[in-house]
Formats: C-alpha cells, sequence, structure tokens
C-alpha cells in the first residue's frame, strides 16, 4: 500500500466467512497468519510497523477493540522514548507537526506559608531543553503509527477482541477473536500480546503479579481554559516570577507536589491540558463525595499553583479517569510463540513518564525475537535472556527510582537532590546510549545488563536515605520547612561530558543532608507513617477513603487504565 495515498487495509467483520457466535470457530476456513498483534495502539502498531520493514513479505494481523482511539494517559515522552518515536519509527517530521516540544521537567513545592504561585518553590530547566522530546495526543500519535502500519502491509480487523489464546511453543498460537456477531479461530505462528493493562496473556496465564510494595492510585482528567503558564496575564501578575525563566515553562511537564502524591500538567496540542494526581494509597486518602471531577479540581487546588492557574478551567465531561493499584509486572515475558509489548507485561509508576520507554525496550526486543526466528536461528537463549533481562529490568527499575519516593515528594531539598542523580544518571548511563550505539541499545533495557548494576545500587542506596530522612522529617513535623520562597533553576542535562558536574552537585547535597540531618536516622529504623502532614502540604482525608467499600465512581465517570508516563 502507497503511504501517501492514506490508503488502510482494514477488512470488515461482513468480509470474513461466518461463524458461531457461541465463542467457537465454525467450520470456515482458518485465518492463518505469521505474527497476530493483540491491540493496534502504540506498541503494537509499532511492532507492526518495525516487523514489516524487515521482512516485507510476514502476514501480520492486528487486533484492535476499538472503533476509534480515545486520548490516554502516557502524553509525556522523555529522550528515549522520543529517540524510538523519532529515529527508529521516522516520526519526527509528524511529530513536529501534529504534537508539542516537551520542555524538560519542572516541580512545583508549597506549604503553610505558600499564598500564590510565585510563592512556591520551584525546580527546573531555566532554558529550553537540547535533547528532544514530545507531548503528544496519544488518540491522534497512536493512529498515524497504526496507519504506517497498515500502510506497510499489515491487516487491521477493527473492532474486535480477543477472548482467548492458546499458545503452543514451537507450532501456531491459537487466537479466539469476536468480530461482529461472530467468533473467529486465528492461528499465527507469533502472538504478539499489547493488550495494555488487560495484560491478556499475563492474567490468562496465570503470569500477572501487582506490586503491593508500592501502592499508588491516579485521578486525571482533560481541561479547558487552563491559565497560560507563560501569558501576559501572570507575567504582570507576578513579573519577577515571570522574569526568572529564560525558556518556556507552560510546555514542560509541571509537577505540583505534596506528602505523598504529585499532580502531572501536560499541555496537549489544541490548548487542552492533561491533569491528573497519583498518590501513595498508604499516605494519602481520596476525598469523598462530589463528582469526581470536582474531587480532583478541589484537591489540587489545595495547592497554591493549581488554585492560580485552575481558577476559570473546567474537566471535559465524559474525560474524567481514575485508577487504583497501578504497578505490577509478569513472571514471564516473551515464549516460543509470544511476547508481551508495553504494558501487557508491566507498568511502574507514571512519574518520569517511564511507559513509553518500556514500550521502546519490549518493541525492539520482541522484533528482534521474531527477526531471529524468520532468520531461522535457534531463538531458545534468546527468550531466556530477554526473560531474565526484563525481570531485572523491572525489578531494579522499580527499586531503584519508586521505592518509598511518595514520602519525599512533597520535599524541595530533597526533591532537588534526587531530580539531580535521577535525571543526570538517566542521561548519562541510558539517553547517550542510542545516541551512541544507535536502536541495537534497545536491546538492553534498563539496568539488565552487568555494567549498569553499580549505578543500581547507588541510586537505591540515595533514594532509600532521602525516603529515611523524610520519615523522620515527619516524625519531628519539620515536614516542607524549604518550600517557600526558594527558586533552583539550572541549565539542564546535554549528552557532553560536562553535564557530569551535575551529578557531582546532586552528591554533594546528599552528603550534606546526611551530616546535617540524616545522622539522626543512621542507626533507627523506620516507622510506620501516618496519612497526614501537618506541615508538609499533606491532605488530611478521611481514613475510609481506600476502603475497599468506598463508593464507587458516578456512573458517567470512567475507571481507566495509567498508560505510562
Amino acid at each position: 500500500m502507497d503511504l501517501e495515498s492514506g490508503a488502510v487495509r482494514e477488512r470488515r467483520a461482513e468480509d470474513l466467512p461466518s461463524a458461531t457466535s457461541c465463542g467457537t470457530a465454525s467450520s470456515a476456513p482458518e485465518q492463518k497468519y505469521d505474527v497476530a498483534i493483540i491491540g493496534g495502539a502504540l506498541s503494537g502498531a509499532a511492532a507492526a510497523l518495525l516487523l514489516l520493514r524487515e521482512h516485507p513479505t510476514l502476514r501480520i494481523l492486528v487486533i484492535e477493540k476499538s472503533t476509534a482511539f480515545t486520548r490516554r494517559v502516557g502524553e509525556a515522552t522523555v529522550e528515549i522514548s522520543a529517540y524510538f518515536l523519532g529515529r527508529v519509527l521516522g516520526l519526527t517530521q509528524y511529530l513536529n507537526e501534529a504534537q508539542l516540544v516537551k520542555q524538560g521537567m519542572r516541580f512545583w513545592f508549597a506549604n503553610a506559608d505558600t499564598k500564590t504561585l510565585a510563592d512556591c518553590s520551584e525546580f527546573g530547566g531555566r532554558y529550553l531543553s537540547r535533547v528532544a522530546a514530545y507531548q503528544v495526543d496519544r488518540s491522534t500519535l497512536d493512529q498515524e503509527i497504526l496507519d504506517r502500519a497498515c500502510a506497510a502491509g499489515a491487516e487491521l480487523w477493527r473492532p474486535a477482541s480477543v477472548s482467548r489464546v492458546a499458545l503452543n511453543p514451537g507450532a501456531d498460537q491459537v487466537l479466539l477473536v469476536k468480530w461482529g456477531d461472530h467468533t473467529h479461530e486465528v492461528r499465527a505462528r507469533w502472538v504478539l500480546d499489547a493488550s495494555g493493562v488487560a495484560a491478556l496473556l499475563a492474567r490468562q496465564e496465570g503470569w500477572f503479579q501487582p506490586n503491593r510494595e508500592h501502592p499508588t492510585a491516579a485521578v486525571w482528567a482533560r481541561w479547558k481554559n487552563v491559565k497560560d503558564w507563560d501569558g501576559l496575564d501572570l507575567a504582570r501578575k507576578y513579573p519577577d516570577w515571570a522574569s526568572q525563566c529564560y525558556g518556556i515553562r507552560g510546555t514542560a511537564t509541571n509537577h505540583l507536589v505534596g506528602y505523598g502524591w504529585w499532580a502531572w500538567w501536560i499541555p496537549l496540542k489544541g490548548g487542552d491540558v492533561s491533569i491528573g494526581v497519583v498518590f501513595d494509597q498508604r499516605l494519602v486518602d481520596w476525598p469523598e463525595g462530589g463528582s469526581l471531577g470536582q474531587r480532583l479540581k478541589d484537591f489540587v487546588c489545595e495547592h497554591p499553583v493549581g488554585r492560580e492557574l485552575l481558577a476559570d478551567a473546567h474537566w471535559i465531561e465524559g474525560d474524567v479517569h481514575w485508577r487504583r493499584n497501578l504497578p505490577y509486572s509478569s513472571a514471564t515475558y516473551a515464549g516460543d510463540g509470544f511476547a508481551l509489548l508495553g504494558d501487557a507485561g508491566a507498568f511502574m509508576d507514571p512519574l518520569y513518564s517511564p511507559g513509553m520507554d518500556w514500550v521502546s525496550f519490549t518493541v525492539s526486543c520482541a522484533v528482534e525475537l521474531i527477526s531471529a526466528h524468520v532468520s531461522q536461528q535457534d531463538t531458545a537463549p534468546m527468550i531466556a535472556r530477554l526473560n531474565q533481562q526484563f525481570t531485572r529490568s523491572y525489578a531494579r527499575w522499580s527499586s531503584a527510582i519508586y521505592h518509598e519516593k511518595y514520602h519525599y515528594l512533597g520535599e524541595f531539598d530533597l526533591m532537588c537532590t534526587a531530580f539531580l542523580l535521577d535525571l543526570g544518571l538517566y542521561y548519562l548511563g541510558v539517553v547517550n546510549q542510542p545516541f551512541m550505539r544507535g536502536k541495537i541499545s534497545f536491546l538492553e533495557p534498563v539496568f539488565s545488563n552487568a555494567p549498569s548494576t553499580p549505578c543500581y545500587y547507588l541510586m537505591r542506596t540515595y533514594n532509600r536515605r532521602l525516603a529515611r530522612i523524610a520519615q523522620d522529617r515527619h516524625a519531628r513535623g519539620a515536614l516542607g520547612r524549604k518550600n517557600a520562597y526558594r527558586r533552583f533553576l539550572f541549565g539542564g542535562y546535554t549528552l557532553a561530558k560536562s553535564s557530569s558536574r551535575h551529578v557531582l552537585n546532586g552528591l554533594l547535597r546528599w552528603g550534606w543532608l546526611e551530616i546535617t540531618e540524616g545522622w539522626r536516622t543512621w542507626f533507627s529504623p523506620a516507622g510506620k507513617q501516618e496519612r497526614e502532614s501537618p506541615t508538609g502540604f499533606g491532605m488530611r482525608q478521611p481514613a475510609t477513603a481506600f476502603d475497599s467499600k468506598a463508593a464507587a465512581p458516578a456512573a458517567t465517570e470512567s475507571v481507566s487504565p495509567v498508560r505510562g508516563g
């Protein structure tokens, strides 16, 4: 198919032979493919596109349950996923034309003394970002990649859903696909699960593993009439504040933070803004009563920044969502005949937008696996390595970055330290890899190889120490004391060796924190933390809000997945 023609190989239900509607296939001729992909959004469409570039004669079927993609979270890329989208999938021109260029990350802190936006402590970049990243509307991005996959030769069944997959190592995998009023039997040598948090194969096969050590939840919506961070109104109201940043605040991913929670603030092409709250259910209770959209607005408006920018804003009806117990992983990621892509295999946390990085690694490895099979190589060693790599990557990534981090998210000095180290080590150890080695670097997930082990232990150590300092501050009633009237705007990271000075700065800050107050906790265990913070800008909410019998959202509200980032 010619991409420029816009033609898409999408078959309608009436194009197939009839089948019975009782859940088993009829005697109609079976449908046989080389690869069947469950899910046509980012990870599934990307896999189809890359496979067909390498092997144009493959018969690939994409099974997508929606009639049209809707907006979903996972709207902020970071440098690794931006490289994958732009330089591996070839979407740079599209991203520049149809999406927004992202200007890094920015964090906002508050305490009892902060009354206005300008009072809040802030850290982030002073200038524009030097390495590409984007703010994306997933409904349009996912469709663009799917269109390109179909134009490259993939066949699309839509809307259609998979009810069961019979895995047969070394033989054809058998899928029962409901399409229209009929159920069809589809056979494929390989099946790629890109079903998102439905995690069809992981749940079906008993591989699904909730991450109970990191019990986060999220509530989010898209908004209209949100104030412009860089507009004249705020510049006139807070001239000193406006003059401090030489770049653009509004197209960064802005984070409002507090004790046990943070809120993302992501602008979308066309003017809408995605705003959501992620919180540790052990530390923060979600308020009850009223619509979910109103509760979200009330929560965010407790923060002076949220109160200023959402003063005249309203959420889009029908686009308000929530989800509990976000993180999970799979005990198995690949086998002889299948692989799990993106959220179908694991999800960690939306902070730092790792979801599309995970997509980049899982898709690249799955494509390499199938390519090895097509080349008649022995895939058994590769399958064993992939399962080991992704199991290790998830465990270490989660442990090094997210374990107990919500204890200190709302502390300006602690998060400044962590951010300098987290981002600096990400640049020096992860971001630089594709720029030095090309797309082959996506075959080694984060923290999966031996050279990354010292970095993992360093990150895990300082993260735990900063969390322990925050726990001690909580016990002493000392949270949030540096959250007002402070601003740390730095030059940002690049791939140059000189950027390592920011990592050194972070290490020195950590050392100073240990000397000045960390010593209090060197020999004492952490105590149990309460779900409120008198001085650290925490949310005091009833403890019943996260009881399993707590009120569900209204019928007009959606319980939806967070898809990363």
